[in-house]
């Protein structure tokens, strides 16, 4: 292995082997550890530490890294103390993650990291995110995600790249390629040379590196990211390195030829640098034990630091706390003159306000820019705030959530619109398993707000039509908003834009342009979890939300049935207050949504009603929902689907009970 110092002090060189020789020494006596049975499981980064220590040193503190699970280097490099990082691995409180997470699935924002996920993709969208927020504040910084040679297979690194080169992004992708995918070797993953070859199909430069020299990863990262912070743009860097362990540890590594491995056996980054210095007379023989017994003793006391705490101990009700952050948002009042909007215009004028409000408020979704978007909601956005704030995205859904979460390690806001609900299933990873459980994980909370423009009754067909709420609801750590007036409309995306966590805002299509009301002008919230009764009537209770409320209403109006019908607003968190209220009062419910039966957010509120208020009713608690079908195309077929006219077969058969 060649060696070139260039222009680097005994110092730097010294601090670079220092840096390698940490999560080595590190690493054994996890091994051993793990061993005794006092550490669960590891993922070994053994013979690849140069990669995550000379990227590390190359970038300046302040720039934020997004590790893989061999990454420790990453973590040291950056002075994470020894304690935390062992009460981590064990479980413990001094830990980042109060247990709900192992090894190097957690981010600490003190030292500008953000640990993955185990789908390997979502970490290189996060990195394109915090990019695009060095951008937007014109801060000459770069960032940096690493993946393996795996990871390159999934969508979102495609997804990823491509943004980040249509953006220009200051971004660096480092992919590890390190010979095997648990046990699939290269041969088995790609039919590329190299990897690096895939920049050029998204206009990117790219670079290979030996993964496993030292200084030629630290001059190289130092030098892309310095030319980066001058002239933005995203950056392809393979690095060729072994894995010289199991997967995992328990994985073992038989698969591999004994030849290769001992040849790569030859290249350990360590020993090899260990051996320049020694020859430069950058270190002697008596540095090295001395830097040795001076780690292991940290390591020692870092050790009996962490075996002080106990395992983490917890409750029911500090779990169910921490799903969400929790904060006293004072709602406000509306203060002007009421005007007549569509449910369109004061979707849109709620974006207004918002974007006049905050002015870091980024908008992002498929042609939203120029256009005006494909219903014309954000229609002469750009003039008014730019294409910075109201950016035109390509068709990369998961990339986008993933940018979304990304901009908020920099507290910047941001809306992402699902051009239609249906093609949530794009980005359905990165909000079930990023947005939605990143605040109960590590305490950070994404202040995301994704527009969902859903619902049926305008013949769009099985992928334009879909109400598919409950696919959310159900995800602990969404917040689900589903309005069904222009008043609420405006007020709940407000709020929406006020709460901390990320919220689903469902807004149905069909009331665009068909509703219309009087809406408050200026600034106002409608409070996140409180439903409202649009109905009373002491007959029986209609619990129901979206396009759905005013069916029921027009037909309760229509035959003059005295019913309370409880708009919920909010699907999560459910209003079981207003709920219990009604039911209580008239002791009949029907529960009625446009989404499907089988599994519908119905579902869940006739449980709690027969659960919970069981001495209450007086007839069994009916569901009405759209047929558990596909959404059908032809007018004729869709109104077959829609719950509407089963609405009223329900009514009289829970009235004659």
């Amino acid at each position: 292995m060649k060696y070139n110092k260039k222009s680097l002090s005994k110092g730097t060189l010294k601090k670079l082997y220092h840096g390698l020789k940490k999560p080595r020494l590190i690493e054994e006596k996890m091994l051993s550890l793990l061993r005794q049975g006092k550490i669960s499981k590891w993922f070994s980064g053994i013979g690849q530490e140069a990669i995550s220590v000379g990227c590390t040193m190359a970038l300046k503190e302040d720039e934020m890294i997004f590790p893989m699970h061999r990454n420790l280097g990453v973590f040291t490099s950056r002075n994470v103390p020894f304690e935390r990082l062992f009460g981590q691995w064990q479980g413990k409180e001094l830990g980042f993650t109060k247990g709900r997470d192992r090894s190097f699935h957690f981010g600490t924002l003190d030292y500008n990291l953000v640990g993955m996920i185990s789908h390997l993709g979502p970490q290189l969208s996060l990195a394109a995110g915090v990019a695009l927020g060095y951008k937007l504040r014109n801060e000459a910084k770069v960032s940096l995600a690493f993946t393996g040679e795996g990871g390159t297979s999934e969508g979102e690194f495609h997804e990823a790249l491509n943004v980040a080169a249509v953006w220009n992004l200051p971004v660096i992708f480092v992919i590890e390629n390190n010979g095997y995918g648990l046990s699939t070797p290269v041969s088995e993953q790609y039919a590329c040379k190299d990897l690096a070859d895939r920049a050029i199909g998204y206009g990117m430069e790219s670079v290979i590196m030996d993964g496993n020299n030292i200084l030629e990863v630290y001059h190289g990262i130092s030098k892309l990211a310095k030319n980066i912070r001058k002239n933005p743009r995203p950056v392809l860097v393979e690095m060729k390195t072994f894995r010289m362990r199991g997967h995992e540890e328990a994985s073992g590594t038989k698969y591999v030829p004994k030849k290769l491995m001992d040849a790569w056996a030859k290249k350990d980054p360590i020993s090899n640098f260990e051996n320049f210095l020694l020859k430069e007379k950058v270190i002697t023989l008596d540095d090295i034990t001395a830097f040795e017994k001076e780690v292991k003793k940290d390591i020692k006391s870092a050790l009996q630091e962490a075996d002080k705490h106990e395992t983490v101990q917890s409750t029911e009700e500090a779990e169910l706390a921490d799903v969400f952050k929790t904060i006293d948002i004072t709602t406000t009042e509306p203060s002007g003159n009421k005007v007549q909007m569509r449910y369109i215009d004061a979707i849109s004028d709620a974006l207004k306000e918002a974007m006049d409000r905050n002015d870091d408020l980024v908008l992002m979704g498929q042609d939203i820019g120029d256009y005006g978007g494909v219903f014309k909601i954000t229609d002469g956005f750009v003039k008014k705030y730019g294409h910075d704030r109201v950016r035109n995205t390509p068709l990369c859904e998961s990339a986008i959530v993933g940018i979304s979460l990304g901009l908020s390690f920099l507290n910047i806001k941001s809306m992402m619109e699902m051009q239609f609900a249906d093609f949530v299933t794009c980005g359905f990873n990165q909000i079930v398993n990023n947005l939605a459980k990143i605040n109960y994980r590590w305490a950070h909370n994404p202040n995301v707000v994704i527009r969902m423009p859903a619902g049926g009754g305008v013949g769009a067909g099985p992928f334009h039509s879909q109400c598919n709420e409950a696919w959310f609801t159900k995800t602990p750590g969404l917040k689900v908003v589903f309005p069904s007036t222009p008043e609420d409309a405006k007020g709940l995306l407000l709020a929406s834009f006020e709460d901390p966590n990320p919220v689903m805002y469902f807004e149905h299509k069909a009331l665009y342009r068909t509703l219309e009301s009087e809406v408050p002008e200026g600034y106002y919230t409608t409070p996140i979890g409180k439903a409202k009764l649009v109905k009373e009537g002491e007959r029986l209770s209609i619990i129901s939300y979206g396009q759905a409320v005013h069916w029921a209403k027009d037909y309760c109006d229509q035959e003059g049935i005295a019913a309370d019908i409880l708009d919920l607003r909010t699907l999560q968190p459910l209003d079981y207050e207003s709920i219990d209220k009604t039911v209580k009062k008239t002791n009949k419910a029907i529960i009625f949504h446009e989404d499907t039966l089988f599994g519908g957010i119905g579902s869940e509120i006739a449980a709690y009603i027969s659960e919970h208020l069981f001495e209450h009713i007086d007839a069994p608690v009916i569901r009405v929902a759209s047929l558990d079908t596909p959404v059908p195309f032809t007018p004729s077929l869709e109104k077959i689907f829609l719950p509407k006219e089963r609405l009223k077969t329900s009514i009289k058969k829970i009235l004659d009970y």
